[in-house]
């Protein structure tokens, strides 16, 4: 059997739910008014691990800000409306909190959007706290999110505590901090990165994590 994590870290988008519809219209909309070409949501989803304030500047330059504020109105718009849990995962999080397993998320989406979305699905009570883009001084991959979001808790990042999430920087997150890190979801890694930063286990989807909990 497995062995059991005795709290769990969760990223967002893409480990539990699918809003790159309604964030590919926003940065759409960002780009437009900067006269900078369209991304295709495929674009959206590779360029979109990093937080905007780690992430903006390098595409809109000084003037970032200004890209951000055109972004969080186009994207107030549409993000409730575009959210959709991924299959297997409220029965996840349901099957975790059965067995006591403390939980909670950190993601580099604004945290205002990231709570808004995790209370529309009713998902708020499964979590200890919900830990977004800048509510901590640094965004994921720096320690900062995982020390707020375990803060009061009883749990501290060791061999009990997992980062569970879909992309590298979901890798890089765990190793900085010292939880382990599990790897859910289908993105493609390139194999330098998976040898430099290795998940201790690599789940194809929610369900398949959850079955490995139970067996």
């Amino acid at each position: 059997m497995i062995e059991q994590p005795r709290a769990i870290l969760f990223d967002w988008d893409s480990t539990l739910v699918d809003n790159w519809p309604g964030v590919t219209v926003a940065m759409n909309a960002a780009l437009a008014a900067f006269d900078l070409p369209a991304w295709s949501e495929q674009e959206m989803r590779l360029r979109a691990k990093r937080s905007m304030r780690d992430n903006f500047p390098t595409i809109f330059g000084e003037r970032w800000e200004d890209a951000r504020d055109v972004f969080y109105a186009a994207f107030a718009d549409t993000h409730l409306s575009a959210l959709r849990a991924l299959a297997g995962a409220e029965e996840l999080l349901s099957s975790l909190r059965a067995r006591s397993v403390l939980m909670a998320v950190v993601s580099n989406k604004n945290g205002s959007f990231l709570r808004a979305e995790a209370e529309t699905l009713g998902w708020t009570g499964y979590f200890h706290r919900i830990v977004g883009a800048t509510d901590a001084e640094k965004d994921k991959p720096a320690r900062d999110p995982v020390d707020l979001a375990l803060s009061d808790s009883g749990s501290v990042p060791g061999n009990e505590v997992w980062f569970v999430g879909d992309s590298l920087v979901d890798l890089q997150c765990a190793a900085a901090s010292g939880c382990v890190p599990i790897l859910v979801g289908d993105e493609q890694i390139a194999e330098a990165d998976l040898e430099k930063w290795p998940p201790r286990h690599h789940f194809p989807d929610c369900d398949a994590m959850r079955c490995a909990l139970t067996d």
